[in-house]
């Protein structure tokens, strides 16, 4: 046979490994502070206003549903009042934005 085997060349030193993996660290980096960082500030920054929460408020649940919050419940449930008499139990996830914060009671 007039073919002669190929065989691959052979594999750089240490430092071409290391710059391989570069541009891939750099990826996860830029979507760590574009992407990871940011929804961790903002799913912090809503858990700390659900449990502001208090007797009053008049709150945006996800479904665009408008009330004030007339009983804040142990556990997971607000009760909030969409219209006069009208009371619905509402989860606190749910809630989207606190339109106007009440005063303290005294």
């Amino acid at each position: 046979m007039f073919v002669t085997p190929a065989y691959a060349q052979a594999v750089g030193g240490a430092g071409s490994t290391f710059a391989s993996f570069v541009p891939l660290i750099l990826i996860f980096a830029i979507m760590y502070f574009l992407l990871i960082r940011p929804q961790q500030k903002k799913l912090k920054e809503h858990k700390a206003m659900v449990e502001a929460l208090r007797r009053g408020d008049q709150i945006v649940t996800q479904g665009g549903v408008i009330g004030k919050v007339t009983k804040v419940k142990e556990g997971d449930e607000v009760e909030v009042e969409i219209a006069d008499g009208v009371k619905v139990r509402v989860v606190r996830s749910t809630i989207v934005t606190v339109l106007t914060k009440s005063e303290p009671a005294t």
